[in-house]
Parts: C-alpha cells; structure tokens; sequence
C-alpha cells in the first residue's frame, strides 16, 4: 500500500503536486531493472555512455523554461535566478565528461622484474546499482554530482529526490528518456524515509550517495549497518568567511553578502558566520547591513525580487528561533524585520539578518542555521581567526579575503575543512573534489575522486607460464 506525499508550495501555500509513495512490489521491480541492466551497460564503450549523458544535458537545457518556473514554486528561489541552476548542471556534466577517461583509466605498474616479467595493473570496476538520494537546496546539482559520473562509470541509478522537489526528479527520468537510455538505466523513485532506509538495509543498491542534514547521514550509515555498502555523504555545514584587513573591502562585502544570502541562505556552503579584523570591522559591518537593507523580499515569482521564501515554514521557524536566542544572549540585530513587509511569522517569507556581539556559547554561530541571517565576529590577528573557524562541528568550505595569496594559503594550512575559497565563497568547481570534515560528512564527489568513489579497484597481475 503506498502513501500519498504532498508538496506544499512555498509562494503561496497551495497544493503544487502530489505524487504515491511506491509500492513493495514496485520498489522491488525498479531494483531488480536496476541489477538486470548493470553489466550490459558496463560493456558499452565509455565514449557510448557519455554521449548519452551528454544527450541527457542536451534534453534538459531545452526544458529550461518549464524548470525553472517549476523550481521557483518548488522552493521558493526568485525566478530571476531559477534559470541559471541549469548552468552549474552543463558545467559539470561537461567537465565529468572531458576527464572520465583519464579518471577511469587503468593504473599501470609497470613490469615486474625477472625473466616472466609480469603486468601489473589496477583497472576502475563500476559498484553496480547507485542509489542516489538527493536534497531540495540545490536540487538539479546536488543530484547531478553523483548521477553523470555514476552512469559514466558504468553504474545504473535509482533516484530518490526529496519531497519538496519530486518534479526535479521527474525532469531528470524525461532527459534521459529522451536520450534514449537503455531500460533500467536510470529510473527515479519516491520513498518515504522509513521505505529508504528498508531499501538500504535489503541491499538492494551497492552504494548510496546522499546529500542532507547530519540526521540524515546517520539515518544512512544506521540503515547500512552490517551491509558492507558504500555511502558517500555529504551532510551540514556552518561555513565561515575571514576578512582580513588587507582585502579589498568592497568586494569582500558583495560577495559575502551574496554567499549568505542567496537562495534565502539555503546552502550547505553557504557563509553563516564572518570574521574580520579588528582595523576593517566597523566598515565591513557597515556595508554589509548597507547591502542588505537593498535586497528584495517578496513573490519569487515577480522578477524584481532578489530574495523569496524559504522552502518550509519549519525552516524558517529555525532561523527566527536561532536569532531570537542570540538576542536573548546579547547580541545585536541590525536589519529591522518590518522593513521588509513580505516578513511574516508563521510563513516562510523571513527577512535577511545581520548579528553582532554574537560568540561561540549561541546556537546561531555553533549550529546549522540555514536561512537568510549571518553573525559577525571582530577578531585581533590570524591566529584568532583561525581558532575560532575551527571552532565549529563542521568542516565543508571556509573563505579567506585577503590581497596576500601567501597568508591565504599558510591560513588555509590550518584550516579544518574540505575545501579553501580564497576571494571567493558558495561555490562549487567540478574540477575540485567536493567533500568535508567532521559533521560534514565523507566520501567525495567531482574531480576524479568523485569517479573513485563510484568505482572499485581491481588488481591485475598477469604474466606468461614458464616454459
């Protein structure tokens, strides 16, 4: 028997779709269509494999007006920015493409000595079946992370998309049936938590890549126990930014207001807490409210808005929880909520914030906040800096502002994280591997680490019988 998930849209409240929850039995025939089809598809050329990934991408850019009217209901993010998702999704495909043959080429040791000299090398064996369970924050590149090298590698895919974005899901099954894929391939499917983590612990997949909240991951890792399947997660994050007093102001500001507020700060990397020093801080403060005063919260349908709603009212909740403590602590806020009418309690529309006289005892600069509001600390030199961004649970991203490369890189030597930004923030490169430290997960996606870790190695060691 199968339940009904229902996704509330955050524009208005309404009813945007409804989808059922699949059946026992239908769970079991999209695995077993999974399995069947895996080592066929293993067998065809890799160039045969990227071409109908890149077929994929075609199918999809030509969707990118209906996505991106879909998305901004979907979660709320302003239209003006719903259609530009697609090209982080190009970017990465393209870029997974162009090095999956070095990424998955066999490693050649070489001879060994003696007078059967044999050959010795370590091919990329795909897992089978990916099970890739995918987030509403970023959902076409969170999911396309792990899909497009998955199916490059020689893995089959099931798709469990969140229930706030299950249309996403449904976009990526017509790309790729445009494409032409081969039946049980690639199949997308809805779950609730409780039918995920059963499908786990049957084994019904040979990996899970998941992206979500640090519960989620332990859900994962508690649902695989005793399975021997490979999870990759990527989980929380609480990222920070360090201003030091040689960076160039204005630009710092602008992008760090950007990498905290953009997608009403719904970002696993985006910047939640900042640090500047002490020389800079009065004036780093000042523009960043400046900047903030000028954003627009309102219809996210309406191209004039720069900020919509959060995805869930619950999420929202969060946020006014988070900051209403810190002000109980003594912190001071510097944005006035009524100056942004849309702001209503209760709702997921929830203005930008900016906190001051914040520390390390308050909620709001130790956990997840994941909205639209970011706290400031000043600080004396690097040295503190560096303590306090290390002072956290979670390890994704960091960003260091700054005119010196060479301090930014004896900094980011110091730095608990998986990846530096150095005059950048909330960003991610297919050509980096993306991954984190603590909370924030394991495993890694993108780059070539991202195919190793949707392959296994297999050693050869071959060599002639005597004679």
């Amino acid at each position: 028997m199968s339940d009904v998930m229902t996704l509330v849209s955050p524009v208005n409240g309404s009813v945007y779709a409804e989808r059922s929850t699949a059946t026992e039995a239908e769970t079991n025939r999209v695995f077993r269509l999974a399995r069947d089809a895996q080592k066929a598809w293993a067998k065809l050329p890799l160039e045969a494999r990227i071409g109908y990934c890149l077929k994929a991408l075609d199918a999809m850019l030509a969707m990118r007006p209906r996505i991106a009217e879909e998305l901004t209901w979907l979660m709320g993010r302003p239209i003006r920015y719903t259609p530009f998702e697609l090209n982080g999704v190009e970017q990465r495909t393209r870029h997974m493409a162009k090095i999956a043959a070095e990424s998955l080429a066999p490693l050649d040791s070489g001879l060994e000595f003696g007078d059967h000299g044999a050959h010795r090398y370590i091919s990329r064996e795909p897992l089978g079946v990916v099970f890739v369970v995918a987030p509403w924050n970023y959902p076409y590149l969170t999911t396309v992370n792990s899909v497009m090298p998955a199916l490059m590698a020689g893995n089959t895919v099931v798709l469990k998309h969140s229930d706030q974005t299950l249309l996403v899901a449904e976009r990526f099954q017509d790309a790729f049936d445009a494409a032409g894929l081969p039946e049980g391939v690639f199949q997308h499917i809805v779950l609730s938590h409780d039918q995920t983590a059963a499908a786990i612990a049957a084994r019904k997949a040979d990996m899970v890549a998941f992206t979500g909240s640090v519960a989620g991951g332990a859900a994962m890792e508690r649902a695989a126990v005793g399975t021997f399947i490979a999870i990759n997660l990527e989980l929380g994050g609480k990222d920070p930014a360090y201003v030091r007093p040689d960076a160039k102001l204005d630009f710092a500001i602008e992008n760090v207001a950007d990498g905290a507020f953009f997608n009403s700060g719904q970002c696993c990397c985006g910047i939640e807490r900042v640090y500047v020093h002490e020389k800079v801080y009065d004036d780093f403060v000042g523009g960043l409210v400046d900047l903030t005063k000028k954003y627009v919260l309102g219809n996210p349908t309406d191209p004039s808005v720069t900020l919509g709603p959060m995805a869930r009212a619950r999420g929202a909740a969060t946020v006014r929880e988070q900051i209403a403590a810190a002000l109980r602590g003594g912190s001071v806020a510097h944005i006035d909520p009524k100056s942004f009418p849309a702001d209503r309690e209760g709702t997921p529309y929830i203005a930008p914030q900016v906190l001051t006289s914040v520390n390390h005892q308050m909620m709001f600069m130790t956990e997840e906040t994941f909205g639209p509001a970011v706290g400031i600390m000043k600080v004396r030199d690097d040295t503190e800096a560096i303590a306090l961004m290390n002072d956290s649970k979670y390890g994704l991203t960091c960003s260091l502002w700054t005119e010196d490369l060479d301090a930014a890189e004896t900094i980011g030597r110091e730095l608990e994280t998986g990846t530096v930004f150095v005059n950048r923030c909330d960003y991610l490169d297919p050509a980096l591997t993306w991954t984190g430290v603590k909370d924030t997960g394991r495993g890694a996606a993108l780059s070539p680490l991202g195919f190793h870790g949707l392959t296994r190695p297999k050693s050869w060691y071959v060599r002639r019988a005597p004679v």
